[in-house]
């Protein structure tokens, strides 16, 4: 644990996944072809408390659906790769924008599309109930399920370890 939170108390950019992670990894479509997904709103409370805290967010995702567009606007996340079959060639992009190491960057996946990067991070995360092989090569998975808490628990351990947890905590007493 000591590990984890020494690798957790360096992040400065954490990247989502959307399908499996965000959501429980259900796609809902209509006759009419429109997409819909269903996020957790405790999930994007915790986002947003990280996002206050001055850690960037950034989601890479190898579907493209409006309701993503609209999701992470409304969350205020800026750097949004959606369409990404390969997620490592838009991981290293946004990296070399931010200026950000891969020891600074947190990579949170469900599936073997997201191990190239997960590989490459300082700190991999896989939901709980991730493929076994991304279990398998994370540092550290989430009690919560995706879509169900998983991102809440991702941002609760980030900020425990940067020792802002309990002031923002604090904050709504």
């Amino acid at each position: 644990m000591k590990d984890l939170l020494e690798k957790a108390a360096r992040i400065r950019l954490v990247i989502f996944d959307v399908d499996g992670v965000l959501t429980d990894g259900s796609l809902f479509v209509g006759d009419d072809g429109q997409e819909y997904k269903a996020f957790n709103s405790r999930d994007g409370h915790g986002i947003k408390m990280l996002i206050k805290h001055g850690i960037t967010v950034a989601i890479i995702t190898g579907r493209t659906s409006r309701v993503v567009e609209h999701r992470m606007e409304n969350l205020g996340i800026e750097h949004v790769y959606q369409g990404q079959l390969e997620k490592l060639p838009a991981y290293e992009r946004l990296a070399r924008e931010l200026d950000i190491s891969a020891e600074q960057t947190a990579y949170v996946g469900d599936d073997v599309v997201d191990l190239p990067v997960m590989r490459r991070v300082g700190l991999a995360i896989a939901v709980q109930d991730a493929h076994p092989l991304v279990r398998k090569h994370s540092h550290w998975q989430t009690p919560s399920r995706g879509g169900r808490g998983a991102a809440r628990d991702v941002c609760e351990m980030l900020m425990e370890a940067q020792g802002v947890l309990e002031q923002e905590m604090d904050s709504y007493l």
